[in-house]
């Protein structure tokens, strides 16, 4: 499950920035993943709890806003989520795309107290 190990990487990032900004309690971390980038949400939330334990982020919640997988059609330009049409556009039937985004997987927004 490479969810864990990128739980640690953002939890490091976090826990970087609070000390790098004196923020001593972080209510909300917001974490932006998109449908193509081969993490799965839930896996991402289980992962997240077992790492935070024993730090300052043990008490904070976990928000994932997921970002839709979309893409160009390079036949027609139609704009589609890859995922709902399985790769296919749904204009014109081709495969031939652009992923235009879906493969994000960023920290958006961390909310403090206050």
């Amino acid at each position: 499950m490479h969810e864990m190990s990128l739980a640690i990487q953002a939890i490091r990032s976090v826990l970087e920035f609070a000390e790098d900004n004196a923020i001593d309690e972080i209510d909300t971390v917001v974490l932006e993943i998109g449908e193509l980038s081969m993490v799965v949400p839930e896996y991402m939330e289980e992962a997240w709890y077992a790492a935070v334990k024993n730090t300052m982020l043990e008490k904070s919640r976990l928000q994932i806003d997921v970002m839709p997988g979309n893409g160009l059609c390079e036949n027609c330009g139609q704009v589609y989520n890859i995922v709902e049409n399985k790769g296919v556009c749904p204009k014109c039937g081709s495969r031939e795309k652009e992923v235009l985004c879906g493969r994000e997987f960023n920290i958006k927004e961390l909310l403090v107290p206050g």
